[in-house]
């Protein structure tokens, strides 16, 4: 039992494991803005454009089924509920693809600015040229004691 605490405390402490959780509870709440963003905003406006339709009470009854004894009540297929999942998926998924490629624009700007920063560093010298260099002031030291 100990064997499998250590292994979870080192699977629970490693930072893939805490990034993963804050990005769970992070993806919770902006589905929930973006939810919101789409019932809210988005779909009332297309609702009123298509005239007053609220997606989400879109649906189909089944007819009641009379079986004898027992009747079977009306199901209903709400398609309306599956548009808007549909609406949400994909401004969610535009949404993600924007912060992404936001992302991506900032960590290429950071790498150029680090190769620049690089190239404009002077080079280190060789250990032959720090070598020679040393021979050279020796030189210039033994002919300035000459001199």
């Amino acid at each position: 039992m100990g064997k499998l605490i250590n292994e979870f405390k080192q699977f629970a402490v490693k930072g893939n494991a805490v990034d993963m959780a804050v990005g769970v509870i992070i993806g919770g709440a902006f589905g929930k803005i973006v939810s919101s963003i789409v019932n809210d905003l988005i779909m009332p406006p297309i609702g009123w454009l298509i005239g007053g339709v609220n997606f989400t009470d879109l649906k189909v009854t089944l007819p009641e089924i009379d079986m004898g004894i027992e009747k079977l009540a009306p199901a209903t297929i709400n398609y309306g509920n599956f548009i808007q999942t549909t609406f949400d998926f994909l401004i969610i998924s535009i949404c993600v693809f924007l912060m992404l490629r936001a992302i991506n624009k900032l960590v290429k700007k950071n790498e150029q600015a680090q190769k620049d920063a690089e190239a404009a560093k002077p080079a280190e010298p060789s250990k032959e040229e720090k070598l020679l260099a040393e021979i050279r002031d020796l030189l210039k030291e033994q002919a300035e004691k000459k001199a």
